[in-house]
């Protein structure tokens, strides 16, 4: 994908058919986790497709190289709230804080192979969004940086917590998979804070 809308439409997608794979078993607290899922995803969505509205009227483009030059040199308030869409959309997929709510619920429910899927390619889909972000519209904005730090040290803590008070091993793992995000989100912030020298923040990200 070059652009935004390429990866919104094809993370959507993604988004719909994974329902499928958590109600599987179609028993009453399957569906119950997954309308979670599903509202989390449509909201998120919905959100994410505002702030891909904002940033096409102020910037006219949303191929990512574009709004990469566009951006470099600081950006209007309108664009930093688009960045704050896009973040909220692509972060509710990546089980981040404070959208983390469908992550916990739809693991215990899902068979083992989709709970495989939503840890290891849902939830990574959603930190390339936010890794296009962070590179594209926010790679010196320190204040956006703070923000998303402080987010991500909520979420790699409370993961941490709700696992060591979790009993449903399943749960367990969704709630350390949502820590693990709370550390790559870490890195992330840490190449905005390092400037030049992010290279090596991007490594522990990766």
């Amino acid at each position: 994908s070059s652009s935004l809308w390429t990866t919104f439409m094809f993370f959507e997608m993604m988004s719909l058919t994974s329902f499928v794979l958590v109600i599987h078993d179609e028993k009453k607290e399957t569906f119950k986790a997954g309308l979670t899922y599903l509202a989390v995803a449509i909201i998120s969505g919905m959100i994410l497709l505002m702030g891909m509205f904002i940033l096409n009227v102020e910037l006219k483009t949303l191929n990512f190289t574009e709004i990469a030059t566009l951006c470099k040199d600081g950006i209007s308030t309108s664009v930093y709230f688009a960045g704050i869409c896009l973040l909220l959309g692509f972060g509710a997929k990546a089980g981040m804080f404070p959208l983390h709510i469908w992550l916990p619920k739809a693991h215990p429910v899902a068979p083992a192979p989709a709970s495989a899927l939503l840890s290891g390619i849902l939830t990574k889909a959603g930190v390339f969004g936010i890794i296009i972000v962070v590179s594209s519209i926010f790679p010196t904005q320190i204040s956006f940086a703070t923000l998303l730090l402080v987010i991500a040290l909520i979420t790699m803590l409370l993961g941490a917590v709700l696992g060591v008070f979790s009993i449903n091993f399943k749960r367990t793992l969704a709630c350390s998979s949502m820590s693990q995000i709370g550390f790559i989100l870490t890195g992330l912030a840490m190449m905005i804070f390092l400037q030049e020298h992010n290279a090596i923040a991007f490594e522990g990200a990766f």
